[in-house]
């Protein structure tokens, strides 16, 4: 007896959607649905109360849709290849838009005519298909596998977007060149994502220490960036200067909480944890020729004496919460606001690491100690000993000529 409404509700469901799919939603008919149903128009009314709510029906449901999310959300334990999961559940998606692209087109070109009940079931039919991805997200973020500055829900939602705008283009427009095809598409989709809105493990979401151009800021801009910070605030200040004075990436400082600190007078230490290491770099006092303090009273213990909040993280935004990057690196923008680099660019906030990692192998610091403080390996470092090595050549060759003057 149990298994006779859930028939019914099911062939009301799938006689919808393909009634949506050949002539729209505004005109199928409820009496439509209901004869190729095979079932009373009250028996509609009985498990849906109207047309809005047959359509969020449909849309939460159908089966085309529903074990997509299901099947990758069963993918999160073990999480396996992150990559492949996340490509296999978009071309799956566009699969299931395919079957049915008149019910897509209907849903997108007649979305402006719906009353407010249908445009209503639109958006909870999109929220329920966030929930899965949001959950499968949510469960590798958790393990460990994966670095982000969004909350699952908000990937969840870009992910999707994009999906469901790749859709519409392909059933309306047939004559444009934005991809080279379906596998190019999901190929730069999963890639942008993994890199964009998150990053491997270990990598930075805004940017990695480790990139094959190094460009180090001159001291002069440099003084100049913790000068402005000092004059919006002792956070700023604080901010600009663990910048500078450790080379941490901005995920790593955004992360940091009040008891990761470690300092007294023969030196200030900052723990850095990431899922399945930890690590300890110093809080320099020096920074390229210029003292800020000493270990035990500088713009970051300042900071910390002044606050009255018993917020843990190291650093706050304005309603008291942890600051994120985003925020981070809208305090960067503050502080540069009007400088340029010798290359007449804005400094970029990873330009901070570029600059930390070259003054310490100019300083002496072995390459093999800074893989230790930086956590990467001497391969990758190789770009900063060559920077180094330049400025060397350039400042001896300076005092040469000054010699002979």
């Amino acid at each position: 007896m149990s298994s006779q409404p859930s028939s019914t509700r099911q062939r009301l469901i799938q006689a919808a959607l393909e009634l949506f799919s050949a002539q729209g939603v505004i005109a199928t008919t409820t009496r439509q649905i209901a004869i190729k149903a095979e079932v009373n128009e009250v028996t509609l009314f009985r498990h849906f109360g109207n047309k809005h709510g047959l359509l969020l029906a449909v849309l939460e449901e159908s089966a085309a849709f529903k074990n997509l999310g299901e099947s990758l959300v069963q993918r999160a334990t073990p999480p396996g290849n992150v990559y492949q999961a996340l490509k296999d559940y978009a071309s799956d998606s566009l699969l299931a838009l395919e079957r049915v692209p008149e019910f897509v087109r209907s849903v997108v070109g007649e979305a402006d005519q719906y009353p407010m009940e249908n445009r209503r079931a639109l958006g909870r039919g999109l929220t329920e298909a966030n929930r899965y991805v949001a959950q499968y997200l949510a469960t590798v973020i958790e393990q460990g596998h994966l670095n982000t500055y969004l909350p699952a829900e908000k990937l969840a939602s870009l992910l999707n977007g994009m999906i469901l705008g790749y859709a519409v283009i392909e059933f309306t427009s047939e004559f444009h060149e934005l991809w080279e095809g379906r596998d190019d598409f999901l190929e730069n989709l999963v890639e942008l994502f993994l890199h964009g809105a998150m990053s491997s493990l270990g990598e930075s979401t805004l940017e990695s220490p480790i990139t094959k151009e190094v460009a180090d800021l001159p001291a002069g801009l440099v003084h100049e960036i913790l000068h402005q910070a000092r004059k919006l605030g002792i956070q700023d200040y604080a901010l600009a200067y663990v910048l500078f004075s450790t080379g941490i990436s901005p995920i790593e400082i955004v992360s940091l909480q009040r008891t990761h600190q470690i300092y007294d007078t023969k030196g200030y230490f900052l723990q850095i944890t990431t899922p399945g290491s930890t690590r300890q770099v110093p809080v320099n006092q020096w920074i390229l020729g210029k003292r800020y303090g000493s270990y035990t009273n500088n713009p970051l213990t300042k900071w910390h004496k002044s606050r009255k909040d018993s917020q843990p993280a190291m650093f706050i935004n304005s309603t008291g919460k942890p600051i994120s990057e985003l925020e981070l690196l809208g305090h960067w923008q503050a502080w540069t606001e009007g400088t340029l680099t010798p290359q007449g660019k804005p400094p970029a906030i990873a330009q901070a690491q570029h600059t930390w990692c070259v003054e310490m192998l100019i300083r002496g610091i072995s390459l093999d100690n800074l893989t230790i403080l930086t956590g990467c390996d001497r391969s990758k470092l190789q770009p900063y000993a060559r920077r180094a090595r330049e400025k060397a050549a350039l400042e001896q060759a300076t005092r040469l000529d000054q010699k002979l003057g």
